[in-house]
């Protein structure tokens, strides 16, 4: 199998990557938390662990993938001390809390297939794993690596030494101040909930060994991905904000818990930035992907987000959106060209020879530098660009079995792994149906041309269409046409 390369934020360098199990591959991916429609952030991120996903697939790997949803447990604030996001939702909009995880959650899938993202293999709920959450409080309250206080059960940060090994940050350099709210039952500002103390109005509660009360967002992934992955697995994902504090958290707490390493490679996804500044619910200059689908075709909006790598920020304008359009319909119509061709030129030696070889190359060395997505999108208009030019020479152009051998190769790559052409069936009948119109607007014009004795216009039609590759026949039952 070839070397594939990936960033790993733990150590912050390119490694090899090589699974725990020869073959498989288990991977989580921090989920949305459900309480409001999904916006153009959340869709670079999951398209952009799509794509990776995707690719270890077309590697030949077993993937599981499990992406999670929080529907619980998410507070408010940088240090997780504020009202429960999706409770404070419910209030807002006069609902139960589980009537607004399922009405967004329906709302993030259904804007997820939209945009081409295949479905994890499993999406645990928070809420549908709070007995696993308690006993794995219990064991870390067992192994004096957590301690009760006020109802609260928090994790000692001075208790797991590599603490901040992830982000690079320094127990002793978050001390009291800046970002941190101070709570006096804690040992030290750092110290995270495992557990919190639900007041009698808390409208999400549950039973505990320390009172009624619902589990600190860090212990929700730990638990989930542990159950479905085991205790050491190979790649933990997310967004690039939750570095620190939350994936740190996640470490330290499960790794005290299991004495064993938790995940072995970190991959972290940039932003979505509107001129400069992070697209976000709470700064509410976020474009909802909703909304963004009324304007663009999801294809482009797929397209927009790999033109840029996943570990860079990617700055939304709609002159930027229009650009992406432009060069997915260049695919588009180059894929297209190809389908068609595929039906109309013969079988049989061609003397033209197609860098089929050549494209795969290309592709494979940029996807397996990180998941170089620009770079894979290059080859293949590089490539297309070679096609067209081989399509076009008169004289040596490629047969049947060399233009099946192009569509085999686009479909596996630009179709499976980037998702930015469609399945052969689907894209040929929309293309016809509209080519099948057009061309019937144009006959009955020439008809009325020539109806009209205007056969310098009628016979300029056929000249135009001849030379952009469209042959038309005129017979005794009328015109007819075909491309060449």
């Amino acid at each position: 199998m070839e070397k594939l390369f990936i960033y790993n934020t733990l150590t912050r360098k390119k490694e090899n990557f090589i699974p725990l199990t020869s073959g498989s591959v288990g991977i989580y991916v921090c989920g949305p938390t459900v309480y409001g429609h999904s916006h153009l952030g959340h869709a670079k991120s999951y398209i952009s662990f799509d794509v990776i996903v995707r690719y270890l697939r077309y590697l030949g790997y077993n993937v599981r993938y499990v992406q999670n949803i929080t529907d619980v447990g998410h507070l408010l604030g940088d240090f997780q001390e504020g009202e429960d996001r999706i409770e404070r939702q419910a209030r807002l909009e006069n609902l139960e809390p589980m009537e607004i995880v399922e009405t967004y959650t329906n709302s993030y899938f259904e804007d997820m297939d939209k945009l081409g993202v295949l479905r994890p293999n499993i999406s645990p709920r928070a809420s549908g794993h709070i007995i696993e959450q308690i006993e794995m409080i219990k064991k870390l309250l067992e192994k004096g690596s957590a301690y009760q206080s006020s109802g609260n059960v928090y994790f000692d940060v001075h208790k797991f030494p590599e603490y901040g090994k992830l982000s690079g940050r320094k127990v002793d350099e978050l001390e009291a101040g800046a970002r941190i709210e101070v709570l006096e039952e804690k040992k030290h500002p750092a110290d995270f909930a495992l557990w919190k103390k639900a007041t009698p109005d808390h409208l999400m509660q549950w039973p505990s060994p320390w009172g009624w009360g619902y589990p600190g967002w860090h212990i929700e992934c730990s638990c989930m991905s542990t159950k479905y992955l085991g205790e050491t697995f190979d790649i933990h994902g997310g967004g690039l904000e939750n570095v620190f504090p939350h994936h740190e958290c996640e470490i330290a707490q499960s790794e005290s818990a299991y004495d064993k390493p938790f995940a072995r490679y970190w991959i972290h996804n940039n932003m979505v930035t509107i001129n400069g500044v992070k697209m976000s619910k709470s700064l509410n200059n976020f474009v909802s992907i909703k909304d963004a689908l009324k304007k663009y075709d999801p294809l482009a909006i797929r397209y927009f987000i790999l033109m840029s790598h996943y570990r860079s920020a990617l700055d939304f304008s709609d002159d930027a959106l229009a650009a992406a359009e432009k060069g997915l319909k260049k695919i588009h119509t180059s894929y297209q060209r190809i389908l068609f061709k595929i039906k109309d030129v013969p079988s049989g030696q061609s003397e033209s020879i197609l860098p089929v070889d050549e494209y795969e190359i290309s592709f494979h060395k940029a996807m397996n530098d990180d998941f170089n997505t620009p770079q894979a999108i290059a080859a293949v208009f590089q490539f297309l660009t070679e096609v067209n030019r081989n399509l076009d020479d008169l004289e040596f152009r490629p047969d049947k079995e060399q233009l099946l051998k192009v569509q085999k190769v686009l479909q596996r790559t630009a179709g499976d792994v980037l998702g930015i052409i469609g399945e052969e069936p689907a894209m040929m009948s929309h293309v016809k149906d509209k080519l099948d119109q057009v061309m019937e607007i144009l006959l009955n014009l020439r008809a009325t041309l020539r109806t009209e004795k205007n056969f310098q216009m009628s016979d300029k039609i056929r000249s135009d269409l001849d030379k952009a590759g469209i042959t038309v026949k005129d017979t005794a039952d009328g015109a007819t046409w075909q491309i060449k």
